[in-house]
Parts: C-alpha cells; structure tokens; sequence
C-alpha cells in the first residue's frame, strides 16, 4: 500500500508582465534612462555643465582629463552629446574612466580647440526607446528565497497565475504577517508570506488608515487616525449571552480586533506616540488632546489644566506640521513638541508624579529618545544628550549651542474677591534671580485704574564700596536678608485722570490678582544651578 502525503499549498508564485525600457544607447553607446513612466518616448539625463580643470590632450584632443570636486548628478556616461566654444559638431563621448578623483573623457573626434577651462556642456536630449515584449517579466514568490533574481525561470511544477494589469493596491488599514523566526532551531521563515493561508487581518476602513502598530504582552495595538483598538495575538475572545468575554487559543495570528473606548486616534501623528511601562502616550489633532493610554483605557491628559492651550495651539499644527513625542526618562516625563509650519512652536511636558504639565522648553527637536536611563533629542542632523554637563561646565538651559533664559510664572491672588494692594515681594532660593515683571493684568500695559504694572527688580547686588552704593541707588534690587530676598513693588502704570500722584512715586500695584514672572539668564553672575524654592509677597486689602 502506497503512502499519501497531504500538500497543504504549493509553493506559488505570481507572473506578471510589465512594461519596462531596456537596451536604450545614444549615440551607439548604452546608456540609463530616468523612467517617469512605460511609455515608449522617455526623457533621458538633463543637461548640465563641466569645466575642464585640469590637462587636456592637446595631440588629438580627444582626452579630457581633469578633477571633479563632486560627482555630477547624473553622471557623465558614454553617448553624451557635447557642445562648447570651440567643439566640433557631432561630437560626443566615446568613453569615461574614473581613477580616485581624475576623470578621464575620451572624445569621439579630434577637438584641438577644448584647452583647459573650457566650458562643455553635455547633453542627451530626447530619445525614442524601444520596449521589450516577452522577455519582460515580474515573478512574485510566496517565498522571498525562491530565487526570483535568477538570470531565468522555468515553471516546473509550481502552480503559476499569469496576469497582465501588474496594478497594485494599497490597503491603508489591513495587516499582514510572514512566518516566524525560532531562535531555537535557526529556522527562519520571516521572508514566508502564504497565500495559501489567512495571514491578512482588517480593521475598520471608516476610522481610516492605520498610523502605528505597537505589540504589548500578547496584544498587537493598533492606532487609526480616528480609533485606538488591540488584536488579540494566538487567542480568540468569546462572548457570552451576557456580554462577558472568555479568552480561548485560535490558529489565527491576528486574532480578534477589539476597540478601546472613546473615539479617539493618533491622526496623521504617529511620531507623537511615546511609551513607559504599561501607559502610552499619543496626541490626536483633529480633536485638539493629548492622550495616555492605560491598563484603564484612554485618558485625556490635556485636560489637566491645559484644555485650552491644546485646543488653541493643536489647531495651528495642521497636516503639515509636525507632533514630536518622547518619553524623557531622566525625568520621567512625557514630552511634547508642537511644531506648527509657523515659528510659534512649543515644547513641554506632563508629569505623572503630580498629574499636570510642569514646564515649557526652548528647544524643538525633530527626534526624541531615551536610553540607559539619558535622554537625547535629534536636531539637524545631530543627536544631543540632555542635562549633561562637562567638567568645570557650568551652562544651564542650554539647547543646540544656544543659552536661554529661566523663566517662572506665578499668580498672587490668596483672597479672590478682595482688590489688594501688593506692595512688597520676596523670594527664597539662589541670589540670580530678578523679577522681569508684576502686573494685576495678563495683558499689558493696560490703561486702567484696575490694572497696574510694576516696575522690574534687578538681582540682588552685594555692595561693599561707596562706588557701588551711588551705582546702585536708584536701582531697584532685591535686598538680602535672613536668607531672603526683597524689594518694594514701584508702580509704573501711565497716570490716570484724576490722579494726584502716580508713576516711581506710588508704592505698590492694585487688582484682584498679580501675574509675577521669575527670570535667570543663565548668563554671566547667574550661570551654574539657579534654585528658585518660593515667592510671596506683602499686600493690604485696597482702601477703596
């Protein structure tokens, strides 16, 4: 009794025919065509422009030699046409030599006239190319090995399928899968892709096209433009009459797609996507949030004091610019850059450790990446690593050799409905710091008599000498004391009718609220680490 073996599929492979140009020559030498489409009539090289710099073959003149200080783009190739002062009409070139950077270009005929510094232009032009008709063929193997480069291929016993429209389709929201790789046996079977079995899994083409894959325990996640869902990976859920659900093992790779709740996605951003541990973090624009996904769904992190911030400034990103993310493991921060086509750019980070967005940067990198516990940024070309310092180094905020200013913002506003004079402030922390401005408005100046504006405190100065006692007078500084540091607030809002005094003569500023903003340059007497640990000041409920 003869055995019977099973064959669950062949190896198959698709024939194609297309149209391609080949055997194309100029001037009897061969020569590549830049292919635009398969039509028979191609443009070949553009012109473009030599000059001789260095011997010409002044017997025969039919060697140019000279030195290229960049290769030009296209190349000079046999069949050339060149023209120039000088050049005999129908000449071209017969050959090309390369030899380190010494070009060597064999003319056709004799050019006594070509001397060195002459200028020569080579050119193709336009030429009529014959297609090839049955030698053209496109072999697509289920596997990538089968040897589909060989100079030929017979159709042995393979099952084969001819088509003639070699068309392609782009499917912008399925997956497909190759074989596995053991690490165990060697067996590598990644360059497999079975037609014979359902290797392709499809999510929904109404939340459009798929952005990002990421993999997570036995999970594949998937991130649409307007949806986040997970594949199960060699499982199955089942569904009870209840709704409940049961894990069970499938054959099928990509198993079943479920949707995570809300109807958010990564739009056309997938570089804003970042991970730690269990949570990932992505920004949708087209519905202006910031987004952290956990072991409890989707969160909105925007939403933590930042709504309208996002709201506005994601707007402005639009189609063309660009959402840079990166988790910052030095800090273990997730940061953002918001890198609208405009300059108004922003970057900043969300801290878990207190559920808000704890700083803006000055620096807008087109990459971000953390690794052994550093974190680096990419820009230009060039990877930085941040808050590094070199021996004896003491520059701080400073981004792509560039050094920017510390800045701090607070809002004195302890008693909400009461108008308060604020007439002193102090700070606690290192002695570089000043006040760049007070004002009871965010905008200013504002010419009102419910709006004021102080004038700005310098650092604080040490004065040991007479000299720098008559410099300083009439500057407005902090003053050291009991490890503090204060000055008096001087109003310098423009007068008002009806005022009797007003501007340096007037302590203090009135409104219900105070908008403080804290700068070190980070330059000069303030390089090296600058602490800012508090600020506070003096205020006496308004007479008025």
């Amino acid at each position: 009794m003869s055995a019977t073996l099973e064959l669950k599929y062949f190896n198959t492979f698709w024939l194609k025919q297309i149209k391609t140009l080949s055997n194309a020559t100029l001037n009897g030498n061969p020569i590549a065509p830049v292919f635009n489409n398969a039509t028979s009539t191609e443009n070949l090289p553009l012109d473009f422009t030599v000059t001789t710099s260095a011997t010409v073959d002044t017997v025969a003149a039919t060697n140019l030699i000279f030195t290229l200080t960049s290769t030009p783009n296209p190349p000079i190739q046999p069949g050339l046409n060149v023209t120039g002062t000088g050049v005999v009409a129908g000449t071209y070139v017969a050959s090309v030599s390369n030899t380190l950077s010494v070009t060597r270009i064999t003319l056709n005929q004799n050019n006594a006239a070509i001397v060195d510094g002459t200028v020569l232009t080579f050119s193709s032009g336009l030429q009529t190319i014959t297609e090839n008709s049955a030698d053209d063929w496109f072999i697509e193997e289920s596997r990538i090995r089968g040897g589909y480069n060989n100079t030929s291929v017979d159709f042995g016993v393979k099952a084969y399928l001819v088509e003639d429209e070699p068309n392609q389709e782009h499917r912008f929201n399925t997956m497909i899968y190759s074989g596995i790789y053991n690490s165990r046996t060697g067996v590598n079977n990644t360059n497999q892709f079975s037609i014979a079995e359902s290797i392709t899994r499809s999510v929904d083409p109404s939340n459009r096209s798929i952005q990002r894959l990421y993999a997570e325990d036995t999970n594949l996640i998937i991130f649409q433009e307007t949806k986040v869902s997970k594949s199960l990976i060699d499982k199955d859920a089942i569904y009870s009459a209840e709704g409940g659900a049961a894990i069970t093992t499938s054959p099928l790779v990509i198993g079943q797609n479920i949707a995570y709740a809300g109807n958010f996605g990564i739009s056309t951003n997938p570089e804003s996507f970042a991970v730690y541990g269990y949570r990932k973090y992505f920004v949708d624009r087209e519905r202006n949030v910031v987004l952290r996904l956990s072991q409890d769904g989707i969160s909105e992190i925007s939403n933590y004091g930042m709504m309208d911030f996002f709201r506005d400034k994601l707007s402005l990103v639009g189609s063309t610019g660009k959402i840079i993310g990166g988790w910052d493991m030095h800090n273990k921060v997730y940061t953002v850059s918001l890198q609208p086509p405009s300059s108004d750019n922003f970057t900043l980070t969300f801290d878990e450790a207190v559920r808000g967005w704890t700083s803006f940067f000055s620096f807008f990198p087109s990459s971000m990446i953390s690794l052994d516990s550093n974190f680096y940024s990419f820009y230009e070309g060039k990877i930085f690593q941040h808050y590094m310092l070199a021996a004896g180094n003491t520059d701080r905020a400073k981004y792509y050799g560039v050094t920017y200013s510390s800045d701090v913002t607070f809002i004195f506003n302890s008693q909400k409905s009461v108008v308060k004079n604020f007439n002193t402030i102090n700070y606690e922390g290192s002695p570089g710091w000043s006040m760049a401005s007070l004002n009871t408005s965010l905008t200013t100046p504002i010419l009102s008599t419910s709006n004021d504006q102080a004038l700005p405190i310098a650092v604080s100065v040490n004065i040991t000498t007479l000299e720098q006692m008559q410099n300083n007078f009439n500057v407005n500084n902090f003053k050291r004391r009991e490890n503090k540091y204060f000055a008096n607030v001087v109003n310098q809002t423009l007068s008002q009718q009806g005022e009797v005094v007003w501007g340096q003569s007037m302590t203090g500023i009135k409104g219900f609220f105070a908008v403080c903003k804290m700068t070190s340059t980070n330059t000069g007497l303030q390089t090296g680490k600058q602490e800012l640990f508090a600020v506070s000041t003096n205020f006496v409920e308004s007479s008025y």
